[in-house]
């Protein structure tokens, strides 16, 4: 699924209108839709799980605490990305790592510290994100991640991606935990429905953007199922792995990928804009 077509489904988001069109190329500061990003995505998010439960369990650091801490990494890494002029897969990736973290604890904090119910927080990041999307497009007329090379559009893309790891955990554990549909079970809900997604998308022309900022969030609750099923006690219905050794497991894979796509430059992309 590759959201770098224009809403109109063309190969590039800007398209040079004749030869003697003055255009110049821009670097995106996120990156191109590959296999990579969506694997990448998934174990950061199951990261982001099982990470915020260590941190706070197995270390006795505590939700507050551990928000605290969490939030003051991910600012600076924010602040760095924000910094680049272009899309650097270390930087990025670290940003979604801990947007991750911080997203599954801003959960966390509302339902343990506050008794605020899985359903009600599961309705307050949808509305958040639908205005975050709804502010975003009037500002700048496009939702399409290929486009973001302003700091005001990265902005707003950072924006929607925290509310989608907060409502993905939010959904996620009403799903398995609130419903009793079990972590398994929530895992292949979420996996089919990215798979309808896809279908539709190559099938039947879903537009791109829309395909992905479903699938996105949609990547969340699945990883947020899968951390759970492979830490959560197996009276819960989990395999009881530990929480360090599936975090240290998914971080160094991770860290290999982003390595990788360091190396070759696989995921990086060229935004052509029209003068």
């Amino acid at each position: 699924m590759n959201p770098y077509k224009d809403e109109n489904n063309s190969s590039a988001p800007y398209e040079v209108a004749s030869s003697s069109s003055l255009s110049r190329q821009i670097l995106s500061k996120v990156p191109e839709i590959t296999i990579f990003f969506w694997i990448i995505k998934i174990m950061a998010t199951t990261v982001g799980e099982t990470a915020a439960d260590f941190l706070t369990f197995n270390l006795n650091l505590g939700l507050t605490q551990t928000t605290i801490i969490m939030s003051s990494f991910l600012l600076i890494a924010l602040f760095i990305q924000f910094r680049s002029k272009r899309y650097v897969p270390a930087i990025y990736w670290l940003s979604v790592v801990m947007i991750s973290v911080v997203g599954t604890l801003i959960t966390d904090n509302l339902v343990d510290n506050y008794g605020v119910p899985l359903e009600t927080t599961t309705i307050i990041f949808t509305f958040a994100l639908i205005v975050t999307f709804a502010l975003w497009y009037k500002s700048e007329k496009t939702l399409s991640i290929h486009s973001i090379y302003t700091a005001k559009r990265e902005a707003f893309y950072w924006f929607a991606i925290l509310f989608t790891f907060a409502l993905g955990t939010a959904a996620g554990d009403l799903v398995s935990e609130g419903f009793d549909v079990g972590y398994w079970k929530s895992a292949l809900m979420f996996a089919t429905m990215i798979g309808i997604v896809t279908v539709a998308y190559y099938r039947i022309n879903l537009n791109s953007v829309t395909a992905f900022w479903i699938a996105y969030i949609l990547t969340r609750p699945l990883g947020a199922s899968i951390g759970d099923y492979l830490s959560q006690p197996l009276s819960a219905g989990g395999l009881a792995l530990s929480t360090m050794e599936i975090s240290t497991v998914f971080l160094v894979t991770i860290l290999g990928l982003v390595v990788y796509l360091t190396k070759t430059r696989k995921d990086e992309y060229v935004i052509v804009k029209e003068e």
